[in-house]
């Protein structure tokens, strides 16, 4: 879990905090359910220390004021080959987390609060 926390702190200031051990399970899972174990995935977003999160939220409407991302259970992933739609279609059918599908960005956000989609 060191090295997970190390590899995905906040890319902005170099914070490390701890990740929720469940959200690298579901990573797995969502990995299992796209037949895809060999791919990696490209991570733009994890843990965002506080004022990060702040600074994002300033900038932009999309980025929540409470994100889960400042406890380190949410991620924002995209996997080479794959359609977006494909990823949010996945997590959505695992019914686990929260799905946030961005695709004039070609992202989804998953993480391990209540289900919720948007």
């Amino acid at each position: 879990m060191k090295t997970a926390n190390f590899l995905l702190r906040d890319q902005h200031n170099g914070d490390v905090h701890k990740i929720d051990p469940e959200l690298l399970d579901l990573l797995y899972q969502l990995k299992g359910v796209l037949g895809v174990h060999k791919k990696p995935f490209h991570v733009l977003s994890a843990y965002r220390s506080p004022q990060t999160n702040a600074r994002l939220h300033r900038r932009s409407r999309g980025v929540a004021s409470k994100s889960l991302h400042m406890s380190g259970k949410a991620i924002d992933i995209r996997i080479e080959g794959l359609k977006t739609r494909t990823i949010r279609d996945a997590a959505l059918n695992m019914a686990q987390g929260g799905v946030g599908y961005y695709p004039q960005n070609h992202f989804v956000h998953v993480d391990t609060g209540n289900f919720r989609t948007w």
